[in-house]
């Protein structure tokens, strides 16, 4: 069983920078890709970056391409998502996820847990 508790969430002006971060509980963090979804209101969860096991090999939604980056440290058992030049619409809650499979991709369903969520928000 794995658990994830995310933080680092807050309130941000457009254009600023926050890292989130999230800690996970198992010995077998480790062997899992993670990823990162977020919901705004009304609307689907969706993709917003994955890592595979080992660190090595990252994918991004297009929309964030090049300005979110996300990394883990196995030492810590945590996930983090570095979030630079955000804007009012990427206000939402933010997940982190894992999967037991050998791959994050990009759909909810493809995710075995979840987080509780944290909120940013991005002030115009």
């Amino acid at each position: 069983q794995v658990q994830l508790v995310e933080s680092g969430g807050g309130l941000v002006q457009a254009g600023g920078s926050l890292r989130l971060s999230c800690a996970a509980s198992g010995r077998t963090f480790s062997r899992f890709p993670m990823g990162w979804f977020r919901q705004a209101p009304g609307k689907e969860r969706e993709f917003v970056a994955s890592i595979s096991w080992s660190g090595g090999i990252t994918d991004y939604a297009d929309s964030v391409k090049g300005r979110f980056t996300i990394s883990r440290d196995g030492a810590k058992n945590t996930v983090y998502l570095q979030m630079n030049a955000l804007k009012p619409e990427e206000t939402a809650v933010y997940y982190c996820a894992a999967t037991r499979s050998g791959y994050g991709g990009h759909h909810v369903y493809e995710y075995d847990y979840w987080g509780q969520g944290t909120q940013v928000t991005v002030s115009s």
